[in-house]
């Protein structure tokens, strides 16, 4: 009989790490599982595979309890009967950044090949939604293939779709295609990934039971060959699937039962897949569903996390990075590879969905801010060791010839970590002054003479001599110590002034020398440093800028491009002077119950949102420097305390959350909200900072703003492209939520104006719907269970306490005839936005001669529409690796400058690979590609470690 079909049965477990129960307790069970697993393939040939996942961490988990297990997981992974690979974890896609996504398939790779070999499947079990450029990302790691289990719904054998809309396809089998045109090949599981879970070994269960499993897959299936998943969540290996395998082949002699593994299922359907897939294109966000499953509003569960996580990703990759790769390029440091693995994987482990998602139980989320703060630590180290480096390596000698007096001068460097030049407020902790306890001085003595420092006359001059306003505070005396590595610990006494100014067009990637003096008078003289960077001249003229208010009124402020007003109630009035766009109602508060869990929102049936709108709010100036303005705003809201007793009743029932019938309670608790807005001299955005403590339950918090443009879709910065999404969801959406995840920002645009919101750690937003699009980003949201699979009570979700957050208010657009030179677009408007995610890193110094001048870019480049990603140095070559996506979807050029000196330039891709030679002065770079270039320095610098 001709075996028409084939069965793949593919035995695997998807492991979350942490979930329902904390780490070490799944860490147990993950033991046991890898125990007999190994026992299985040791004593069962016919056992011929496992998968493991997609994920190194779990081969890492395990060999901390069983280290002497290493060379047996060796043997298996080479002999090809375990798969491993090719990520670190799995992640959340849209919760951890681009570079984060990239670091988890190096990271992975590197673990893999040291066991022996890497899977080639693009695993992506149980994300809560898939990123457009994932197919990008994985051809670029030689993946042509992706295996996912969210994201499109499929209609099965011939079933008509109308139209065949967007994310749809009639097969489990489709052609995934990302934003630039890369394309691979898309397996969903259509029935799971526990489709053939637990197979039976007895026939007449066995019959029952094929003769569903296969109805369901051949439903989906566009070849002959059909995807059965031995496995589940924490599943247990079934070590009698070899003797199931037998009974369904004599059950079952038309079809063809193997043991499999995706590389050869995915080669078998490959090889026959119809000519005319579906294509897919973009993101897979579950659009065309009624929307309660989507799991997007894990963006807002426990807030605080994404919080932190941001910190953590952007001091790695945005400020350790490339302050290593600086101070390796002058050829006096190391690159220190091993404390960024380790940084990076201790931040990874907060990566995958249900710890970084806020969906797991509180114990695990109570692990994950230690996690948090030791990869933070790390990466502070690093950063603080680069700074040292290179702050030694800068000439400031010429400094202290700038004034016609004799005086005392404070050297601090301040470094500009992002892609693009940027001016803004700095704030740095300058030393006036230190004794070390070893002095011979007593502590009365040394603290005396420290407070006895002037702190009458200082001045602080820019690299051209030129006085620049400052504010500073006093810090008074306060203890200290170093560490050196020659000696024991050195503690002292120190007197500290805390300094804040406007640092203007410090360069791209670079740094801008300034010095802080006692006494005499300021002589201009001509500029220093400047040889190696344009940047530090531009806007020459405007140098000998007048020290007057930003505040115009008692609720105004307004700089040279934008014009605010505080209302009383609290919003804000923001005029765009280049373009005389007015934008209204902006900061407007709004809060309402939530009786979802930590995967869904769900406000109660009836509930009216409380909002600041109609309300009075207390309002003054909080600063006002010739630099920035601010307004404090503080508003009072008698909120409920909780949700009604009826929530927990149907808690403790398993009521699914849709159908839940809670409402709020009738107590009452105050939420009083201190709003920051300030206005910086040169900004272009409007900088807001809110306050509040939690005392109330069962409730979500947002910022609302208007932007009074009429538009069908927006953009949301996501995975190595600003996502073009509509702003209403699809016909099949009926959740009365439509919140999606952001990144960095998300904005709005006509053909004339443009509002761009930014935030820092702030993933959830909404498109409210109406004539005009107004956009709405959550702050909390307090829930008091996991859900999903039981009752799981989460009382740490409630995020009960102080809470702080960060946006800015950006408008763009068209601008008036009298200030085009003003202009600034969309992407302008980005570059913002991806500059507010980056702290300024600042260093003190001495008197010095250096080999770096008082002003430098490390590397300088230009590209338009072009959003620069990352700068490290490769562990494999010891070149620089520099990476830039288009945000636009036409064709850009690229060309840099480095500020060292190279040997070669080639083409790379994500992997660090050298391709092509590359020429600096023009790169071609097509609409939405990723691309990386590989600097290859002289042998002398080639110093990694």
């Amino acid at each position: 009989m001709t075996q028409a079909k084939t069965v793949h049965i593919i035995s695997h477990t998807h492991w979350d790490r942490e979930w329902y129960l904390p780490y070490e307790k799944h860490h147990m069970r993950l033991i046991k599982l890898m125990d007999n697993l190994l026992a299985t393939l040791q004593t069962d040939p016919d056992f011929k595979s496992f998968h493991l996942d997609g994920q190194t961490i779990m081969l890492e988990d395990y060999l901390q309890i069983r280290p002497e297990k290493r060379p047996l997981l060796e043997k298996y992974v080479r002999e090809g009967r375990i798969h491993i690979g090719p990520w670190y974890i799995l992640q959340d896609e849209f919760l951890t950044s681009s570079e984060a996504n990239v670091r988890n398939l190096l990271y992975g790779h590197k673990d893999a090949k040291r066991f022996g070999a890497v899977s080639r499947t693009g695993y992506f079990p149980d994300s809560f939604g898939n990123m457009g450029q994932a197919p990008q990302l994985l051809l670029q790691a030689g993946i042509e293939n992706s295996v996912f289990g969210r994201g499109v719904k499929p209609t099965g054998f011939n079933n008509e779709v109308s139209g065949q809309a967007a994310y749809e396809s009639p097969y489990s089998e489709m052609v995934w295609e990302a934003p630039d045109g890369s394309r691979v090949l898309g397996i969903l599981f259509a029935n799971w990934y526990s489709n053939g879970n637990e197979i039976p070994v007895d026939s007449e269960e066995a019959r029952e039971y094929w003769q569903r499993k296969l109805k369901e897959a051949e439903a989906y299936a566009s070849t002959p060959h059909l995807l059965m998943m031995n496995g589940c969540d924490h599943q247990p290996v079934q070590q009698n699937v070899a003797e199931a395998i037998k009974v369904a082949q004599e059950l079952f002699p038309e079809y063809r039962f193997v043991h499999s593994n995706f590389t050869d299922y995915i080669a078998a359907v490959t090889a026959e897949a119809p000519e005319h897939l579906s294509v897919v294109r973009g993101e897979l966000r579950s659009q065309h569903t009624d929307g309660w499953s989507t799991l997007v509003n894990t963006a807002s569960s426990r807030i605080y996390l994404k919080q932190l996580n941001n910190q953590g990703q952007t001091l790695l990759e945005k400020v350790a990075e490339p302050l290593a790769a600086f101070a390796h390029a002058t050829g006096k440091a190391p690159y220190p590879h091993h404390l960024f693995e380790y940084a990076w994987k201790t931040l990874m482990q907060n990566h995958p969905h249900d710890s970084i998602c806020g969906c797991s139980v509180d114990e695990v989320h109570d692990e994950m801010v230690m996690r948090f703060a030791k990869s933070r630590h790390v990466a502070e180290t690093i950063a603080e060791d680069s700074l040292n480096v290179l702050a030694e390596e800068v000439d400031t000698s010429i400094l202290a010839a700038l004034s016609e007096v004799d005086e005392t001068a404070y050297p601090l460097i301040v470094f500009n970590t992002t892609g693009w030049i940027r001016s803004g407020v700095v704030t740095a902790e300058l030393e006036l002054g230190r004794i070390y306890f070893g002095s011979g001085m007593g502590f009365a003595e040394m603290k005396n003479t420290l407070r006895e420092l002037p702190l009458d006359s200082l001045r602080l001059l820019d690299p051209h001599g030129r006085a620049v306003s400052f504010s500073f505070e006093d810090q008074g005396v306060s203890f200290g110590y170093d560490l050196p590595e020659d000696r024991f610990r050195q503690p002292y006494f120190a007197r500290k002034i805390k300094v804040r100014f406007e640092a203007e067009v410090v360069p791209a990637l670079g740094y801008k020398t300034y010095v802080l003096m006692q006494g005499g008078q300021v002589s201009v003289r001509s500029r220093i440093g400047c040889e190696t960077s344009e940047a530090c001249c531009a806007g020459e003229g405007e140098w000998e800028r007048g020290a007057s208010s930003l505040v115009t009124g008692e609720l105004s402020m307004e700089n040279e491009y934008l014009a605010v007003t505080v209302e009383a109630n609290g919003s804000l009035t923001v005029k765009d002077k280049v373009t005389g766009k007015m934008f209204r109602d902006l900061c407007i508060y709004e809060d309402t119950g939530d009786i979802g869990n930590e995967y869904m929102y769900k406000q109660p049936d009836g509930d009216i949102p409380i909002t600041t709108r109609d309300g009075a709010a207390v309002i003054s100036i909080a600063e006002d420097e010739p630099f920035r303005a601010s307004f404090e705003i503080v508003h009072t809201l008698q909120i409920p305390a909780s949700a009604d007793a009826r929530l927990g009743e149907e808690q403790k029932e398993l009521i699914w959350f849709t159908g839940r019938k809670a409402g709020r309670s009738a107590a009452l608790t105050e939420l009083r909200i201190r709003t920051l807005v300030s206005l910086e001299r040169g900004g272009r955005g409007v900088q807001v900072e809110a306050s509040f403590r939690n005392e109330a339950e069962d409730h979500r918090l947002r910022m609302l703003f208007s932007s009074g443009i009429a538009a069908d879709t927006h953009k949301a910065d996501s995975v190595f492209e600003a996502a073009e999404r509509s702003n209403l969801p699809a016909a099949e959406w009926a959740n009365p939520s439509n919140c999606q995840h952001q990144q960095a920002f998300v904005l709005v645009r006509d053909e004339a104006h443009g509002l761009t919101i930014a935030n820092q750690g702030l993933p959830e937003y909404e498109i409210l719907p109406g004539e005009t699009a107004g956009i709405a980003v959550t702050l909390l949201r307090a829930v008091g269970e996991m859900g999903d699979w039981g009752y799981f009570p989460t009382p740490g979700a409630q995020c009960r306490g102080e809470h702080a957050v960060r946006l800015e208010i950006i408008p763009f657009g068209r601008a008036l005839p009298n200030r085009v030179k003003d202009e600034a677009g969309e992407t302008e408007s980005m570059i913002r936005a991806h500059q507010l995610q980056v702290p300024w890193s600042v260093k003190q110094t001495g008197i010095h001669a250096g080999s770096l001048p008082a002003v430098q870019s490390f590397l300088s480049w230009k590209g338009e529409d072009l959003i620069f990603s990352a700068l490290k140095i490769s562990p494999d070559t010891g070149g620089i690796i520099a990476r830039w996506y288009n945000a636009a979807h036409g064709a850009r050029t690229l060309s840099l400058r480095p500020g060292f000196a190279i040997k070669e330039a080639r083409r790379s891709n994500i992997m660090e690979e050298l391709l092509a030679p590359a020429e600096l002065e023009s790169l071609a770079v097509n609409p939405a590609e990723i691309i990386t270039l590989h600097l290859l320095l002289p042998a002398q610098q080639s110093i990694a470690t």
